[in-house]
């Protein structure tokens, strides 16, 4: 089963608590703090490889979880780090952030590798609280919570040249002809339910100017595709990573339908989908040129294809006449759009050593918003002092109020009119003020 796109969660470990304990060996009674620091938590990775070629292991396991990492312990032991956790997933996977949308990664190389959900930090123990006025400190850090998402993968397949075109266009023959692969072939529409690829070697490798490409075969898209009917949405996204599209379109006259109106409704629908997809170079191919009717066809296409611009080529994929010359043009001018992309990149790489340098938001950044009556503040490091600080401990909330104090968040909490009672929510935190 092609299974292409999904929806996870993803949660690394916490970070084991810091220990509280204090020597209390026989000949050193009152010997001082010695608790240890906790073990990070363990982190979860995507990591891309071509063992794999969908998402299926995905569809009924929808939960994973790193492990947490272990408490201090006595002697300033510190607890052991949590395992990590690495999904393996196919080239060409782009992972998003499913509540943002944001990009994530899009893993496209074998063994690539992208951290989704960082593990959170072991708590400190108590003996880093010990001071000189201060000896015996009933104090330590809880673990900081892992972080967790919910993620959206998406399957793009990795192929140099797409094969488009109404279903029963002749797309999977061409496929068996010119590639080792063996796709289902039928004479009904929709026969290809998955796309298919194969490699195509052009040229002679052993006079050294050999060349192949990977070619996939697409679906059949049909009118409305771009709005999900049929196929559409199931298999456009795949035609957006390939650099040159093969249109097939088929020549015979059993249903009545004119090619070149074939060609402008799916190109339409590539429009809709993705305005770059509509764009992007095309080789226009009529098959099934050995039936006379096909024959009848040619010279009008040939001359609309040639009037808007396109290559164009005549085929019988059944027969194999015309294939060989179609996939060494495909093959040429798949050469020549990666030298173009190429000396965009390098024109790219000159252009940004002009361009303003971007900063990342400082941690202690913060923001204070009041939400239906809550006052939520909002803020990596002041977020992460409160998750780690145990609420039970006098001397750990002497210490967090002092921390926001000097972080500016009491004053900005002050100003925004909080007041003693109030509920103020750090993260999954919630304090009363004044507590």
């Amino acid at each position: 089963m092609f299974f292409d796109h999904t929806k996870i969660f993803v949660k690394a470990g916490d970070g084991g608590n810091g220990s509280m304990h204090f020597r209390r060996e026989k000949f050193a009674p009152n010997g001082g703090p010695d608790g240890g620091d906790g073990g990070r938590g363990g982190s979860v990775y995507f990591e891309a490889t071509n063992q794999l070629n969908t998402l299926i292991d995905y569809r009924y396991k929808q939960n994973f979880s790193a492990e947490s990492g272990e408490s201090g312990m006595r002697q300033k032991m510190h607890g052991a780090k949590g395992n990590d956790v690495i999904l393996k997933v196919p080239c060409g996977t782009i992972i998003r952030n499913a509540e943002t949308a944001e990009l994530i990664a899009d893993l496209v190389e074998p063994g690539q590798q992208v951290m989704v959900a960082r593990g959170g930090r072991g708590g400190l123990g108590n003996v880093h609280f010990a001071t000189s006025t201060h000896q015996a400190p009933r104090e330590a850090q809880k673990g900081e919570p892992g972080e967790e998402h919910w993620i959206t993968l998406e399957l793009r397949l990795i192929a140099d040249v797409g094969l488009v075109g109404y279903p029963n266009a002749g797309k999977s023959t061409l496929l068996s002809v010119v590639t080792a692969a063996r796709p289902k072939i039928a004479d009904y529409p929709f026969t290809t339910l998955v796309p298919n690829l194969g490699v195509v070697e052009v040229g002679h490798a052993r006079q050294g100017d050999g060349f192949d490409f990977v070619l996939a075969d697409i679906p059949g898209l049909i009118e409305g595709a771009a709005q999900g009917i049929g196929l559409g949405h199931e298999f456009l996204r795949h035609v957006k990573r390939t650099r040159l599209l093969i249109h097939m379109l088929d020549g015979s006259l059993v249903e009545e339908r004119d090619p070149w109106e074939d060609f402008a409704k799916i190109n339409q629908e590539l429009r809709d989908y993705d305005e770059q997809l509509a764009a992007r170079p095309q080789i226009v191919v009529l098959n099934k040129i050995d039936l006379p009717e096909a024959q009848e066809r040619w010279p009008a296409l040939k001359a609309q294809a040639e009037a808007a611009g396109y290559p164009v080529f005549a085929i019988s994929a059944a027969t194999h006449q015309g294939t060989q010359e179609l996939m060494q043009f495909a093959g040429d001018r798949l050469r020549e759009i990666k030298r173009e992309e190429e000396e965009l990149a390098a024109a790219q790489v000159l252009s940004l050593e002009n361009a303003p340098v971007l900063r990342p938001q400082p941690d202690d950044a913060f923001s204070v918003i009041k939400d239906e009556g809550v006052y939520v503040v909002r803020g990596k490091r002041v977020e992460r002092a409160v998750s780690m600080t145990d609420t039970e401990s006098e001397e750990g909330m002497d210490r967090l109020e002092r921390t926001l104090e000097k972080m500016g968040v009491t004053k900005a909490l002050e100003i925004a009119g909080v007041q003693v009672g109030d509920v103020v929510r750090f993260g999954k935190v919630e304090l009363f003020w004044g507590e």
